[in-house]
């Protein structure tokens, strides 16, 4: 791997981890009171917790694809986004943020072993150099969702 390319996959990694010009999931998600998980303040249409399984649902899917030609995605909305505002118990919470770790980690290593260029095998042009500013760009935004919402609960340690 010459230098440019290990630059690139460094750089993608610090991306998909999150932070620099913006707090990261984790960051986002710290102290966040358990009784406001489920929240939907001022009507707006979703909760932190709806937030949070959709980055873990999205995730995994994009990592599922990546590396698995039987995977079956979710249907596209209603299987990406959980119907309940709350999660069952803390176990649940605790659960899926352990997932999207355990998935950006597990994606994190598939972008470093292997040509990040290469078009994957059962896509339709999606290389990991894709998938991984996809996941990037996508954790990103809804991170910001999830410090907004806590803004508007009163629940951000700005």
């Amino acid at each position: 791997m010459d230098q440019q390319h290990q630059l690139l996959i460094n750089e993608l990694i610090k991306l998909l981890n999150g932070g620099g010009a913006h707090a990261t999931l984790k960051d986002a998600l710290d102290g966040l009171p358990a009784n406001l998980r489920g929240v939907k303040p001022n009507n707006l249409p979703y909760s932190i917790w709806q937030l949070a399984e959709h980055i873990r649902i999205a995730q995994w899917d994009m990592l599922e694809f990546s590396k698995d030609g039987n995977h079956q995605s979710p249907n596209w909305p209603d299987d990406y986004w959980p119907k309940e505002s709350s999660p069952a118990d803390d176990a649940a919470w605790n659960k899926t943020i352990e997932q999207i770790n355990t998935d950006r980690d597990e994606f994190i290593a598939l972008l470093k072993s292997g040509d990040i260029y290469e078009n994957i095998p059962h896509g339709d042009g999606q290389s990991i150099l894709r998938e991984a500013l996809q996941i990037a760009d996508h954790n990103a935004y809804h991170t910001a969702e999830i410090v907004l919402l806590r803004r508007l609960l009163g629940a951000w340690k700005a």
